[in-house]
């Protein structure tokens, strides 16, 4: 087959990657330098299978600028663009997704669209009734920033949002590229597909935010917080995983897609949804509390990145930490090898880490790091397990 990815961000290049394996593929994306890093056998995002897949220089990939090259006579055109959500309208931003529709509208009509972005549930309905088009699908992708490509090379799950034999060929394609093979595979209808990836995301969120507010109390009223999760999760309805307490959701994903599944609501009576929306904020609140608590003078916030393993800090927890500190008129620098600048809304960033724990009488990180074992006693973190 041949192939057509818009846009180069974390579902745009592991899908790439994934398809150029045993078909041919032409990405592209408006940003010159991942273009030209893909060119190059380079991977424009921090994920370590990506980076491998990429410099084997095996994969028939090539990226391009110019989104005619990527569309004209290929069979598939999969849209991987960002959909913001927006506060003002209460909803994703569509727009990249609508105008890579009527681009391929305009240079190949026989193509079948596959929408990977995230979208609201009923999208796809709605840009088939707009633009005419019948050869518009949702898929829904499951990937963890970070983890882009094994996610793919190992799905726990294929969702296509028609049930159609173009729908099967598509996912035959996605299990082609897998290293895994009996990959749970399930069609649905449009809207189903959707709500299948906004309420998944949601449901981890809640996840996250549960354990953070068992954190909260056992923290408020000095219990350990590790002898409580250990003892719920004997429990097999509940278990062991996704348990380590944070600073708060945060990342790409959830807080947008929490907010757009609450969007979804405004028709339909709910309390949990808008309570795992405001649990975050309410975790960020608690957290600034007990930091601002022990009056630091200067406070170092190790990473803005969310996690390990990732180059990502956007929506991450600790910036709003670092707002309501900063409100309180205590100082905050940063430690960020990852970003260029040396200022970050007013903090100043740096890339030296011991001129930075010298500058600090407490650190905050979201996750425990060797590079801090020797400021332990300064340290301020909910990292129970030393886990993602």
């Amino acid at each position: 087959m041949r192939i057509g990815i818009a846009g180069l961000g974390y579902v745009g290049i592991s899908n790439a990657v994934l398809l150029a394996q045993h078909n041919e593929v032409i990405a592209f994306d408006i940003a010159e330098e991942k273009v030209a890093m893909v060119n190059n056998g380079l991977s424009p995002i921090l994920d370590a299978e990506c980076s491998e897949y990429l410099a084997r220089g095996d994969l028939n990939l090539r990226a391009s600028c110019n989104p005619e090259r990527a569309i004209q006579g290929v069979d598939f055109v999969i849209v991987a663009t960002p959909t913001n959500y927006n506060e003002q309208t209460n909803a994703f931003d569509t727009n990249t997704v609508e105008a890579v529709i009527e681009q391929v509208s305009n240079i190949n009509s026989d193509a079948l669209v596959v929408i990977k972005s995230t979208v609201p549930v009923g999208f796809t309905k709605w840009i088939v009734r707009k633009t005419a088009n019948k050869n518009i699908i949702f898929s829904p992708e499951f990937l963890r920033e970070g983890s882009a490509l094994y996610d793919n090379l190992h799905p726990s799950r294929i969702v296509v949002g028609e049930r159609s034999e173009r729908a099967a060929t598509f996912a035959t394609l996605l299990k082609q590229g897998a290293l895994d093979s009996d990959i749970p595979t399930l069609f649905t209808d449009s809207s189903e597909a959707e709500a299948i990836k906004l309420f998944a995301n949601t449901y981890l969120a809640m996840r996250v935010a549960y354990f953070n507010e068992l954190d909260s109390y056992a923290l408020a009223h000095e219990m350990d917080t590790r002898q409580v999760i250990e003892g719920i999760g004997l429990d097999p309805r509940i278990g062991k995983h996704y348990n380590n307490p944070s600073l708060g959701y945060g990342g790409y994903c959830l807080p947008k897609d929490t907010k757009q599944l609450l969007a979804n609501y405004a028709d339909v009576p709910q309390s949990l949804i808008g309570a795992i929306v405001d649990a975050n904020r309410t975790r960020k609140d608690f957290i600034a509390e007990q930091i601002i608590a022990k009056s630091p003078r200067t406070v170092g916030i190790y990473r803005l990145v969310m996690k390990s393993g990732s180059d990502n800090m956007r929506q991450s927890a600790i910036q709003g930490i670092m707002k309501r500190i900063k409100a309180k008129g205590i100082e905050v620098v940063v430690y960020e090898p990852s970003y260029d600048g040396v200022d970050f809304f007013g903090s100043a960033v740096t890339s030296d880490l011991s001129a930075f724990k010298g500058q600090c009488d407490l650190i905050v990180s979201n996750r425990r790091h060797s590079d801090l074992s020797d400021v332990s006693e300064i340290l301020f973190t909910r990292d129970i397990f030393g886990i993602d």
